[in-house]
């Protein structure tokens, strides 16, 4: 009776994120367990744009768009060009097999072990949602606490970025035939 009450008294921010965290699950796990690697990153990209969902719920409007520009749009669309490129295989040894269904069960027991604890230790809070600050997730606060109290991280960051991609334009430019740089 306890539970039908507190379903009965759910907003529809409440009932959207549920909804949200349950499809999140699902293709979290038709990640996991999908066979096709293009399959993986479908339900890889339902998984982004369902995190994207409660981004917006808890008014992180910037990290919603960036989550469904970076991880959604380039990261999944780069790994579905390598999948693609790769034209992988199907080669499986049965031994291999077993032994990752093996250590796939003791992991999942594990984690399921660890949540069920998480869980009965979890204490619940009732929010007020009037009582959050209108200016949570907008850019304007984040720009200011990126380059006021994290300038220094946030500049090492865009060196590596840099980094990243001069090493990236040098494997392109590689002249055929030479294997070194």
């Amino acid at each position: 009776m306890q539970y039908l009450e507190l379903i009965k008294n759910l907003s529809f921010v409440q009932w959207a994120f549920y909804f949200l965290s349950i499809l999140s699950l699902f293709g979290a796990l038709g990640t996991i367990l999908s066979k096709n690697p293009i399959h993986s990153v479908v339900y890889l990209i339902l998984t982004f744009f369902t995190l994207s969902g409660i981004y917006l719920l808890l008014n992180a409007q910037f990290l919603a768009a960036v989550n469904i520009i970076v991880y959604a749009g380039a990261i999944m669309v780069l790994f579905l060009f390598v999948l693609m490129f790769l034209n992988l295989k199907k080669e499986s040894n049965e031994l291999s097999q077993n032994s990752m269904l093996i250590s796939a069960a003791i992991a999942g027991g594990l984690l399921g072990l660890i949540l069920i604890v998480a869980i009965k230790k979890a204490e619940t809070i009732r929010v007020n949602y009037n009582d959050f600050d209108a200016k949570t997730g907008m850019i304007e606060t984040l720009g200011k606490v990126l380059f006021n109290n994290y300038m220094l991280p946030f500049e090492l960051v865009s060196v590596l970025f840099l980094v990243a991609m001069s090493g990236a334009v040098l494997l392109a430019k590689r002249e055929k035939g030479d294997s070194h740089f």
